[in-house]
């Protein structure tokens, strides 16, 4: 991502000598932010503070700047410290293992998930994780691969995502019901319906969100879906993001209502 902050590194690579950027400096087109790091004067103020305040954009902050999903309660600016002293309402974050040089005013995601491991409960970080190796199309070993990390807490986090996961809500569902006994299958294909996101017997869990469902034309194929879906036998719980996030125990309770009777393995 452009943040329109860069390193002197950054500058020289597109092409930039030294005395071309500190005339760019002197009219105003760059600012110094601190000793190797300029901004441009429309450059993302997040990771201008970031900057200015000793450090780059990491962890969660990085998460959401790379447009992956990150859920609320995550307010702070995080940075990854490259220098002592971080600013007030900034959180200095670091990661598992060695400390990684700063390439760029934004980290990339593998080294956000790495500080994020410590920041982030796991459920959320299993969330974002899904978020980025589906916006990626990448496996979770390939993943692994790209965090080179020796951290148990970030192995065993990683273990559990899966990059079919279509959204955050769908994942704190999965791993939820997982860490409950429940065996659910992601992603099912439901003959005669399609895709849907989650599958516990024949009871079918549909994570609903406001931005992929309030269309009309989301609203009729909803409700087209879930009739079609109670024809051929099958049952449709539909469960929303204040639901996951703030009304769990409720779920949950559903769930075992209908798991408890076996309705949701009767044959029609």
């Amino acid at each position: 991502m452009d943040s329109g902050v860069y390193s002197t590194k950054e500058l020289h690579q597109l092409g930039l000598t030294s005395w071309q950027i500190r005339h760019r400096v002197n009219t105003g087109l760059l600012i110094g932010l601190r000793h190797g790091w300029y901004a441009t004067p429309t450059a993302d103020d997040t990771v201008v503070a970031a900057v200015r305040a000793g450090g780059v954009l990491g962890c969660v902050s990085a998460l959401r700047a790379h447009d992956l999903w990150v859920p609320p309660g995550y307010g702070k600016v995080h940075i990854r410290s490259t220098r002592h002293g971080a600013g007030r309402g900034v959180r200095e974050c670091r990661g598992f293992g060695n400390h990684l040089p700063a390439l760029t005013a934004v980290d990339p995601i593998p080294v956000a998930l790495l500080s994020a491991g410590r920041c982030m409960t796991p459920e959320h970080w299993i969330a974002a994780c899904d978020s980025a190796l589906n916006t990626a199309g990448l496996t979770v070993r390939e993943m692994a691969s790209e965090l080179s990390t020796s951290s148990r807490k970030v192995a065993s986090l990683l273990d559990k995502c899966d990059p079919r996961s279509q959204s955050g809500t769908e994942s704190i569902t999965r791993v939820r019901l997982r860490s409950a006994g429940f065996a659910v299958v992601v992603q099912p294909q439901i003959p005669g319906i399609g895709r849907a996101d989650l599958r516990i017997g024949r009871l079918i869990l549909e994570c609903d969100s406001i931005t992929h469902h309030t269309g009309l034309d989301n609203y009729h194929n909803d409700r087209r879906r879930d009739r079609r879906a109670l024809v051929d036998g099958w049952l449709t719980m539909r469960i929303t993001y204040d639901d996951v996030l703030y009304g769990w125990d409720g779920v949950l309770a559903d769930i075992r209502a209908i798991t408890r009777s076996d309705r949701h393995r009767r044959t029609p």
